[in-house]
């Protein structure tokens, strides 16, 4: 995965896994007990999560059309809801902790 910032390509180590048929954005990372690492999933379409039966927090970055993050939520708990982001069209699931090591913010592109 990379950051686009500033015309400056940013590599993050973080395999992207992308979600884009019914029963893998369903799923997503519920019922994982261990949570992850090096890894993150995108869910698309998607503009808002619930945490339902996640056993872990983790980072979540709410990306446009054009993979520009439009909003971002650290450390989110389980059994917790984020309601509908507006131009939000994916979701990407980070391990907790991601956003703050990588400092992604409004406004970088992520290219995955």
């Amino acid at each position: 995965m990379k950051i686009l910032r500033n015309n400056f390509e940013i590599e993050l180590p973080l395999r992207i896994i992308v979600c884009d048929r019914f029963w893998p954005r369903f799923k997503g990372l519920m019922f994982r007990m261990v949570p992850i690492v090096d890894e993150g999933i995108l869910l698309v379409p998607c503009n808002s999560i619930h945490m339902f039966f996640m056993f872990f927090s983790i980072d979540v970055v709410f990306l446009d059309e054009n993979d520009v993050v439009v909003a971002v939520r650290e450390k989110v708990k389980p059994n917790r809801l984020i309601l509908p982001v507006a131009r939000a069209v994916k979701t990407l699931e980070l391990p907790v902790g991601a956003v703050g090591k990588h400092t992604i913010g409004v406004g970088d592109r992520i290219l995955y």
